[in-house]
């Protein structure tokens, strides 16, 4: 390791330590995958000694990098294991899909912003995630084709959970994500089970808002 891998690891241990432990995050899948991604890698080079604190960053066309916590609980959320296919709706930094990637068997994730989406596969190139596919599309609408899914992730607040997603996600799959109006959501855990849905209240969050056809409008 070099100088400055050794900082950013240091960084991401006490990350982990400070932030993610000590609200709770035990699975320890998440915690080695979060120990192991180098999130200052998805930020700017400006950004990147703010790359483990404690809160979102910018990442350019009005999105943003979510705080550690936020994706730890997510992902803590979704219950994966090795071998299961998850769906990403907005892709962004790439952060989350690449945290998912070295639990999970394989990613599909979805972005809409052009842009963020060609640096960030090449960025997923650059660091090998090979077990990420992404695409350029209206997330809301899923990945039919690829589908059912064992868990589906949304990063992204809408009205209400697109009914599409639903359907992609097999029996037994998990569904996570942010629920509510465009100032402030609850934190949604859906699991479809061969009875039905069953829908759990994590608490509150903020995120940007889901856009496509079965979210908000532009």
């Amino acid at each position: 390791m070099n100088k400055d891998e050794i900082k950013y690891q240091r960084r991401r241990d006490e990350m982990i330590r400070d932030q993610i432990e000590k609200r709770g995050i035990t699975d320890q899948s998440v915690l080695e995958a979060m120990r192991k991604v180098p999130r200052h890698m998805f930020v700017s080079e400006a950004l990147m000694d703010q790359a483990y604190g404690d809160f979102p960053l910018p990442i350019g066309e009005q999105q943003t990098i979510s705080q550690p916590y936020i994706v730890a609980e997510m992902t803590q959320a979704l219950s994966l294991c090795s071998d299961d296919r998850v769906l990403e709706i907005g892709t962004g930094s790439g952060y989350q899909a690449a945290i998912l990637a070295a639990i999970a068997y394989r990613v599909y994730t979805i972005e809409r912003k052009h842009s963020l989406l060609v640096k960030t596969r090449q960025l997923f190139d650059k660091l090998q995630y090979h077990n990420i596919v992404t695409r350029y599309s209206d997330g809301t609408s899923g990945w039919k084709e690829e589908s059912p899914f064992n868990a589906i992730i949304v990063t992204a607040g809408s009205p209400k959970i697109p009914a599409t997603l639903v359907d992609q996600l097999a029996v037994g799959g998990r569904l996570v994500m942010p629920v509510g109006d465009q100032h402030s959501q609850e934190l949604i855990k859906l699991v479809k089970d061969q009875n039905g849905i069953t829908t759990t209240s994590l608490g509150g969050c903020r995120f940007v808002k889901l856009v496509g056809e079965h979210g908000w409008r532009e």
